[in-house]
């Protein structure tokens, strides 16, 4: 009589979805989610509508552009980018320069940004995405910064004056787009369609592609995936949605800077990246809303404003160190079945 040495154990029991955490969890990671979150941006102008919150929840939008375009080349990718507001940079003055130029709509400045962003991502892209971690990061970061000094001192730019009276938006007759009700709900419009596809564009096979490329590039090397090809479309694609951005800020604030280009402001959008969670683009907004509007909500603390939202931002990186709503694993996890069960529970006898 032979003993049955099988040592496969019964699976465990599938987890309860009846609890409060698993009903939260579930509404959370529901793909129609975003449209409530939109139905409340475009409710917000009946809540408030002063000229000082429309300009502050503008800027929260094109922030959240931002953010989602540097998501691309760090939460999907994981290229460490220290300099992404160069982007920003080229996109406003681009669409800055050739509006007032021209007198044209700023909208009308689309293209040639766009193809401006492109050869921006060509440019830095091409010759230093083959290094790795740290060494990238230092590129990145001189990149940033060449390119705002490079705006310093340009007399097409405007040097450290900049850029001021920026034509509208886009006029329809007598009609402007420009005032801040209707551009604020332009801009909710774009800024949706520009998550929308940045999260489709991660769920793509170029997605799944800069994804094997973050965890192991060496790995995905070997498993057939250019993977500089693959970080060089992550970095153009990041530069566009950074270009996209451009255009929306030289339109509400009419004027381009140098000091709108500072490394704290890249050391911003990742933050708000890393805040709310890599690689997941509901976590980013999220992450992206909570960064811009923190300090603004945060006023009646005067002067010490800033260290309170410091402090804030540690203990929330302390206590929950994967973000607000970190991304979840790609493969999803296998349900156990009632044959599952009766076949392991045969094995264990």
């Amino acid at each position: 009589m032979s003993e049955n040495t099988d040592t496969t154990f019964a699976p465990p029991p599938p987890p309860k979805t009846n609890t409060l955490g698993a009903r939260v969890t579930a509404i959370f990671e529901n793909k129609y989610i975003g449209l409530p979150a939109l139905g409340i941006a475009l409710l917000m102008p009946f809540i408030t509508a002063s000229a000082y919150s429309l300009n502050v929840m503008t800027t929260a939008l094109i922030f959240v552009v931002l953010a989602a375009g540097l998501n691309i080349v760090v939460g999907y990718c994981g290229l460490l980018d220290l300099g992404y507001i160069a982007f920003l940079a080229v996109g406003a003055y681009t669409a800055g320069i050739l509006s007032k130029m021209f007198e044209l709509p700023v909208l009308f400045t689309l293209p040639a940004v766009i193809v401006m962003t492109v050869l921006a991502g060509l440019l830095i892209g091409a010759p230093t995405l083959r290094l790795r971690s740290d060494y990238l990061a230092i590129v990145t970061l001189g990149f940033g910064e060449i390119t705002r000094i490079t705006a310093n001192n340009l007399q097409v730019t405007g040097g450290p004056s900049g850029i001021f009276g920026i034509p509208s938006f886009l006029t329809i007759g007598e009609f402007d787009l420009q005032q801040p009700v209707i551009f604020y709900y332009i801009t909710v419009l774009i800024v949706a369609g520009l998550v929308l596809a940045a999260a489709r564009l991660g769920k793509s096979r170029l997605g799944r592609a800069w994804r094997y490329v973050k965890e192991d590039e060496d790995a995905a090397e070997a498993m057939g995936i250019h993977t500089y090809k693959v970080k060089l479309l992550a970095y153009i694609f990041g530069a566009v949605w950074g270009g996209f951005a451009g255009i929306l800020f030289a339109s509400h604030l009419s004027a381009v800077s140098p000091q709108s280009f500072l490394f704290l402001q890249s050391a911003l959008v990742l933050m708000a990246v890393v805040l709310g969670g890599m690689g997941n683009m509901k976590g980013v907004v999220l992450g992206a809303l909570v960064i811009s509007l923190l300090p603004e909500l945060l006023r009646d603390f005067a002067e010490y404003r800033y260290l309170v939202f410091g402090v804030l931002l540690v203990v929330v990186m302390v206590f929950r160190p994967q973000g607000f709503w970190p991304a979840r694993g790609q493969e999803a996890e296998r349900k156990i079945t009632a044959v599952d069960a009766a076949v392991a529970e045969g094995r264990s006898r």
